[in-house]
């Protein structure tokens, strides 16, 4: 078994090219997570891959309970959680990667990518989360 999405749900496609997102039938409006209980009003759509930096922070200690990823505070690695805005959809929480925290600027456009959970753990037990890396 190779690497595996966190979530079913997440992805569009098993490359993991775009996000899962939602859609109000009603109203239009669309948000990210796509809900995991079913709703006749909510339907899945595929979210743009590029978007822009909208705001960020850097976490610089290892998240509480429930985080899933590397939580050792002597190997914990500081990354970068931003709000990225997908044009004419809705605005994704993810973490940045493939830059470090002093060069990310806001409005810096950036496409979405998979990267795993615990880049320590073996290939084949590989959970693969959303990230956005700059263009």
């Amino acid at each position: 078994m190779g690497a595996q999405p966190i979530a079913d749900n997440l992805f569009t496609d098993d490359n993991m090219t775009a996000l899962v997102g939602a859609r109000n039938k009603q109203t239009g409006h669309i948000f990210f997570p796509l809900p995991l209980t079913e709703n006749d009003d909510i339907e899945p759509i595929a979210l743009a891959s590029r978007g822009t930096v909208w705001t960020y922070t850097v976490q610089r200690f290892p998240p509480k309970t429930p985080y899933a990823g590397p939580a050792d505070p002597m190997n914990f690695k500081p990354y970068v959680v931003a709000y990225v805005s997908l044009p004419g959809q809705t605005m994704v929480e993810s973490r940045l990667t493939g830059v470090e925290p002093e060069d990310v600027k806001i409005g810096m456009e950036v496409e979405l990518t998979a990267i795993p959970l615990d880049p320590d753990a073996p290939a084949d037990q590989q959970i693969m989360i959303h990230a956005f890396q700059s263009v």
